[in-house]
This record gives structure tokens, sequence and C-alpha cells, in this order.
């Protein structure tokens, strides 16, 4: 029966992203909402404390949140269209470099055609599908994208301003006090380490930002702000998010600097500072209270970009961290000894804790 059970929730967890994707209207916005809801809802919280009302507390803290977002935007977009007549220009540029490197290791053409010769394979034929153009994606998935966001900050509002009620519901309508206090140490723990993360990281990758724009000023990179604030953005996104910017920067590089090896500073310098922010100063500010397994860092990483794109990806790790704080209070499955017939759950910790408190209130 247990390995039978285990059997039906790891066919769930597979079939899971595909009802997920599928249904990425409706629980894409739900997610991402609670998400804001548990980072928002402290500011929420400080702005009602000065006496305004709930509505325009809740208001008020998605309002900043909205103009933190649109202003780092704005740090990317501005200078991007300003670039925007110039990539013909870079492409090209990016074309004759990469022509240059081909004919430098042209033996290894000549080499490679030697060997399908003597192998036997002859040229295969090439296949080219007509697909639509980025002009035409971007019009056809503009709307479905508008009604997202609105449907997601709309849900974001009323969680925010019905926190209260949520509150006072998880903990006054359980049956014991035992259950009412965990309930409250479990709801705090993961609003206190996902607000603290996302505020933390969000510190880090914006002096990560003025770090790379100064750089790319110094080094006579093009719209440095620009290049602030997509480091800045991208760092949000763990391994991928740096690699993606290595990659942005090596082909502007090469695109724009008189030789292949100068259009590739900038991206060295990169890499770098991010190997210095990943594993010096990152892992020292955040501490052993938000270390993740760097494996489940990327299977939440995997698992959410293939569900929802990249959204998904910059959901992965507070969606993770959300589970792993829950784990920490109802305990972790118990996934090996539970096929052979011990219980999902052991016995948590914090109960043993709470039977402690109450035997030295008796006493």
């Amino acid at each position: 029966m247990s390995a039978l059970v285990l059997l039906l929730g790891i066919g769930l967890f597979l079939a899971l992203p595909f009802v997920l994707s599928i249904g990425s209207v409706v629980f894409l916005p739900l997610v991402t909402a609670l998400l804001l809801t548990i980072l928002l809802s402290p500011l929420a919280d400080r702005i009602a404390r000065l006496g305004m009302p709930n509505v325009v507390a809740s208001l008020g803290a998605l309002t900043v949140f909205l103009l933190i977002v649109l202003a780092a935007l704005a740090l990317v977009l501005q200078p991007a269209l300003l670039l925007f007549d110039r990539i013909p220009e870079i492409a090209s540029q990016v074309g004759v470099r990469f022509a240059e490197l081909r004919n430098e290791f042209e033996w290894l053409a000549v080499a490679n055609r030697e060997l399908a010769e003597l192998m036997g394979q002859s040229g295969a034929r090439e296949v080219v599908l007509a697909t639509p153009s980025l002009l035409e994606e971007i019009a056809f998935a503009t709307p479905s994208v508008v009604v997202e966001v609105l449907i997601t900050f709309l849900m974001t509002f009323f969680m925010i301003e019905a926190r209260v009620r949520m509150r006072r519901h998880l903990l006054f309508d359980r049956a014991s006090f035992g259950a009412s206090v965990k309930a409250a140490r479990a709801m705090r723990e993961v609003q206190d380490r996902v607000a603290a993360y996302i505020l933390t990281v969000g510190a880090i990758n914006a002096c990560l930002g003025i770090v790379v724009a100064l750089g790319a000023w110094a080094l006579g990179v093009d719209a440095p702000i620009m290049w602030g604030g997509l480091a800045m953005i991208l760092n949000f996104i763990p391994y991928v998010g740096p690699l993606a910017m290595t990659a942005l920067l090596a082909l502007f590089g090469i695109g724009t600097a008189d030789t292949l090896w100068l259009g590739l500073i900038p991206a060295t310098a990169y890499v770098a500072l991010n190997t210095i922010e990943a594993n010096v100063v990152t892992p020292s500010i955040l501490g052993a209270r938000f270390t993740m397994n760097p494996v489940m860092i990327l299977i939440a990483l995997s698992y959410f970009t293939w569900i929802w794109g990249v959204t998904g990806a910059l959901l992965s790790v507070p969606i993770l961290l959300t589970l792993t704080a829950l784990f920490d209070h109802i305990g972790r499955p118990n996934l090996i000894g539970f096929i052979f017939g011990e219980p999902l759950f052991q016995t948590n910790v914090f109960e043993h804790g709470l039977a402690d408190e109450q035997a030295g209130a008796a006493d």
C-alpha cells in the first residue's frame, strides 16, 4: 500500500506540470499573487500602523511594488530602445567576427568532411519550416499577457486587503491550542523567510547592477545603465540568469569591439564579478538560514521553467523557499521509510517542544 501511494504521488508530480501549463491563465496569477502577498503584507501592516485604513494600506503597498518594477524596467527599456537601430550593424559585426574565427578553425571543418566521406555519409537535405515573425508572436501574446498581469495584481490587492481576516481564520478556527500555535509559527516563518530572502537578494542584485553599470561605463560600453539593470534583473534567476547575461555581454562586445578578444573583456569581467558575488558575498549575507541544496534549486528552476517559462524561472526559488519553510514545520516526508511501512511524516521536533512547554506550564 505504501509503494502504491508513493507511485501515485510520483504520477501526480509528473502530471502536475501539464495541468499547471494548460491552466496557466488561472494558476500562474494565483501563485504569483500568493508570493506577492507574502512579500507585501509586512509593508501593508506598517502602513496600517500609521493610521491608514486597511484598503489604503493594501493599495499603498502594491503601488510601491509597481513603482519599483516600473523603475527597474525603465532602466533597461529606455536605453535598449536607443540601441534598437544599431542591432543590424551589431549583428553584421558579430557575423564577421565569427567568420574570422571559423577561418582560423577551417582545418577542423576539413577533418570533419573527410571523416564523413570515409564513413559514407552524404549531405542531408535541409528542411526550412515557416514560422511566425517576431512581431506576429508579440501581437498574439500581448492580450493574454495583459490579462494575466491585471488578474495577478487584482488578486494580490484583494489578498493583501484580506490578510487580517485570513490570519484570524487560520489561527482561531483550529480545534486545539497547539494547532493554532503551530499555524501561527508556520505562517510567520513562511512570511519572514520569503520576504527577507527576496528583499535581501534584491538589495544584493541592486548593488551588483550598480557595479556592472560602473564597470560598463569604465570599459566604454554603450548604455551602461541598461547593462546594470539587466544584471540586476537576470541575477534573480539562479545559474541561468548570469549565463544569459554573460552571453549578451559577449555578443554585444564582439559586435562593437575592434577585435574578438577585446569584445570578450566585458563578459570576462562580469563572470569574475558574478563569481565573487555568488560564492562570497551572497552566502556571507544570507547565511545558513537561506541555504538551499543547489540540486533542489536546479530541479525547481527546470520544473517551473518548463511549466511557466521565464516567469516560472523567476518564481522557482521563492516557491522552493516557501515549501521548505512549510516542511520545516509539518516535517519533511520520509519517502524511503514510507516504502517500508514507516509514517510518511516523522514526529515533528516542534511537537516535542510544545509538549515540553505544556508540561512546564503544568508544573
